[in-house]
């Protein structure tokens, strides 16, 4: 984990964990809460982006349904902060379970993702969460 300049990078990362956790534990109330109140933003991979508090909830809401089990393994992770906005880059390193498939099948992926916070009433809140597919390369 590689942190930039600026005050806090341990409480923005702290926030960014917290928000792939929830996720993992499908806690849509913790979810709620990471978010900002008003103007949030997602762009899950291959997908239009999703503006507004309630839309982003609902999208996750339709992942955490259509998906049972979901693991991150968090790489590359880096984070800038400035006049109160945080920046983190990562490597999404997924592993999930499809609904109706066997508890033995599990599927792999990775995706980068860039998560933006804002500070909010002393606690940094998810703003933007945009993660783009990663097609791997063999040799």
């Amino acid at each position: 984990m590689t942190a930039g300049p600026g005050s806090g990078d341990a409480d923005v990362l702290a926030a960014n964990v917290a928000f792939y956790e929830a996720v993992e534990r499908g806690d849509l109330d913790a979810l709620e809460k990471l978010w900002v109140d008003d103007v949030a933003i997602c762009v899950h991979p291959g997908l239009a982006p999703i503006h507004g508090h309630k839309a982003v909830l609902r999208s996750w809401a339709a992942v955490l349904a259509a998906t049972p089990y979901l693991q991150f393994v968090l790489t590359d992770v880096a984070v800038e902060t400035h006049d109160g906005v945080a920046v983190v880059t990562c490597t999404e390193n997924l592993l999930s379970a499809a609904d109706g498939m066997p508890d033995t099948v599990f599927s792999g992926g990775h995706a980068v993702a860039t998560n933006v916070f804002r500070r909010d009433d002393d606690a940094w809140r998810l703003w933007v969460h945009h993660a783009s597919g990663v097609q791997r390369r063999d040799g």
